[in-house]
């Protein structure tokens, strides 16, 4: 398991990265989020919700009810124009991150 603090750092861009393939409502972006981790992030709707609804406040995404195909209403996001700029940005971030700790841990200790 991914630990707690790793989890929470990284739900920003891990969200609008879900939503960027296409619109999800919250149960589905838990479901995809534990398949592409492999089951070592496990998210609960007390977590997403809370930062669906920021990320909305900040409009980087979007919300809209539908009537599923089982005529239950559920409630769609979709990253914005603003989300997609603030996914690049935390790409880059996330990238150099990766690569500190690809070079940190790389380097043999010195004896």
């Amino acid at each position: 398991m991914i630990s707690k603090n790793l989890t929470a750092a990284s739900t920003k861009p891990i969200i609008l990265g879900v939503l960027k393939q296409g619109k999800s409502y919250g149960y589905l972006i838990i479901k995809k989020i534990k398949e592409l981790s492999g089951g070592n992030m496990e998210w609960s709707d007390g977590m997403l919700y809370p930062v669906l609804h920021r990320l909305e406040k900040e409009k980087l995404i979007k919300s809209e009810w539908m009537i599923s195909d089982d005529s239950r209403p559920r409630k769609y996001y979709e990253i914005t124009e603003l989300g997609k700029e603030a996914l690049s940005v935390e790409k880059a971030q996330w990238t150099k991150v990766n690569s500190v700790l690809d070079q940190i841990w790389s380097v043999e200790p010195s004896n």
